[in-house]
């Protein structure tokens, strides 16, 4: 390139957008301490208690609060600044999703929940990924998870979809649904289905990138009859209600695209995204492999 162009050469990357980036033999650090310090500075919290996780459980907060209203723009900044962190940490992407629920007419019930996330950043500034090299047979495996009407306005339930190559995480989705769930087993189907447009797009990705022919990936859910639904129409009428753009995993798996592998409660990583965690937060935030990069860079 530098035989065409006229441009410089500045070496290895180190930081880019508030990213910073770390690359050695072993792999390569991604983080954005300085920039979640920057957050905790403008919302005058530096310093507070910190928290081990970001969201209380069980907590269920309205768009009809009736507790006073706060700063709109203020509450839009924080949240803002939060959604640009998920770059670099899942482990908020539930709760940052859920706290942008309520920004057209934030109150002090809401602030607090946003507060909450903020003092768990307090305690977790350093965190990031260190991305090992893959091997040339890394496999691509997602998991999709659900919950069940989790918002309490619209009951609405919520989608969560992660992706791994290899050992690492390559991306990782939480998002409110479309439409209202009747059951868990609709509300698990349309999650998986979000997770197979996902899947196909990176597996077309990454067949691109190696000049290769994309290959079938997995899928991992933890609901029987989701995966039953998603293999066999026999279960129709308790499905003909659901909409026709949802059975696209079905077409994926007859087509060979995808496979769709049962997992236990437990071995869905997913669930971190889907809702408010207590005991399993921390155990499932290192299995998706979030690290102190101050102590990786130490060693």
């Amino acid at each position: 390139m530098k035989a065409t162009f006229q441009m410089s050469d500045l070496g290895l990357l180190h930081y880019y957008l508030g990213m910073e980036v770390t690359q050695s033999a072993d792999g390569i650090t991604l983080g954005q301490s300085a920039y979640a310090a920057k957050i905790l500075k403008n919302a005058g919290l530096v310093g507070c208690n910190p928290s081990y996780i970001p969201m209380e459980p069980c907590l269920k907060l309205s768009k009809a609060s009736t507790a006073p209203a706060v700063d709109v723009t203020t509450y839009r900044s924080i949240v803002g600044s939060l959604r640009y962190l998920m770059n670099t940490r899942p482990d908020l992407a539930y709760s940052v999703g859920y706290v942008s629920r309520f920004m057209e007419k934030p109150t002090t019930e809401h602030l607090v929940a946003v507060k909450r996330v903020l003092r768990y950043i307090s305690g977790t500034l350093d965190f990031g990924y260190h991305y090992t090299r893959k091997k040339k047979d890394a496999q691509l495996i997602g998991y999709s998870d659900s919950d069940l009407a989790g918002d309490i306005d619209t009951r609405k339930s919520t989608t969560g979809v992660v992706f791994f190559l290899g050992n690492n995480v390559i991306t990782w989705q939480s998002q409110k649904q479309k439409v209202v769930a009747l059951s868990s087993c609709e509300a698990e189907y349309i999650a998986g289905t979000t997770a197979a447009c996902q899947g196909v797009w990176l597996a077309r990705l990454l067949a691109e990138l190696k000049g290769e022919k994309a290959g079938a990936f997995q899928l991992n859910i933890d609901n029987e009859s989701a995966i039953q639904l998603s293999k066999n129409p026999v279960f129709h009428d308790r499905s003909k209600h659901i909409d026709t753009r949802f059975h696209y995993i079905r077409e994926c798996i007859e087509e060979g695209r995808m496979s769709v592998a049962s997992i236990g409660t437990i071995e869905q990583l997913a669930d971190i995204m889907t809702k408010a965690l207590a005991r399993r937060f921390c155990e499932l935030r290192a299995k998706l492999g979030l690290v102190n990069l101050k102590q990786i860079r130490k060693a």
